[in-house]
């Protein structure tokens, strides 16, 4: 599926910045791409900017790269529904609860590859199973109706969304 097959009401309309962050490429190839260079990006990052905040109430290095963890998780379990054609609406979660049980300041780097790699590879095992048509199915998640493709291209604007952040104002890149 190719970002540009995405319809008004695929997804709600506040994720329109994440998508607008990729430009014109299929899914599974996005996909492949942001699990080759993500690592790396990774990596990249100093030891002692991990915990850093570029504000007392902001997230960490380390907090928002396991939230791009977890939110990718939600997103392909609601992909995974709505793909085995169970509708039932599902509800939101709350991001905001999720960090600081994460427990991201005790993670090392390496460990958060590790754990991006499986995450990541489950997602592209997860939506290159789903038959062509079934990227357009749509469900209701946090009230709003969602497709099975937007899902996916959601997930990758997410992480790209985060990344810009992360080199914006914590990393200065």
């Amino acid at each position: 599926m190719m970002l540009s097959e995405l319809k008004e009401g695929d997804c709600p309309a506040y994720y329109q910045p994440y998508l607008d962050t990729l430009g014109e490429a299929s899914l599974l190839d996005l996909m492949e791409r942001q699990m080759g260079n993500f690592p790396e990006f990774i990596r990249s990052i100093p030891e002692e900017k991990w915990n850093y905040r570029y504000a007392p109430e902001k997230w960490s290095i380390a907090e928002v790269l396991v939230h791009v963890l977890d939110t990718e998780r939600v997103f392909q379990y609601r992909a995974l529904r709505f793909g085995r054609n169970d509708f039932t609406p599902l509800p939101g979660f709350d991001q905001d609860a999720y960090v600081p049980m994460s427990l991201a300041a005790e993670r090392s780097k390496e460990s958060l590859v590790k754990e991006y790699k499986v995450v990541r590879e489950s997602s592209l095992l997860l939506f290159s199973s789903f038959p062509r048509e079934r990227m357009f199915w749509k469900g209701s998640a946090s009230g709003n109706p969602m497709s099975v493709g937007a899902m996916g291209f959601i997930i990758c604007g997410h992480q790209k969304h985060h990344r810009n952040i992360l080199r914006a104002r914590y990393l200065d890149r």
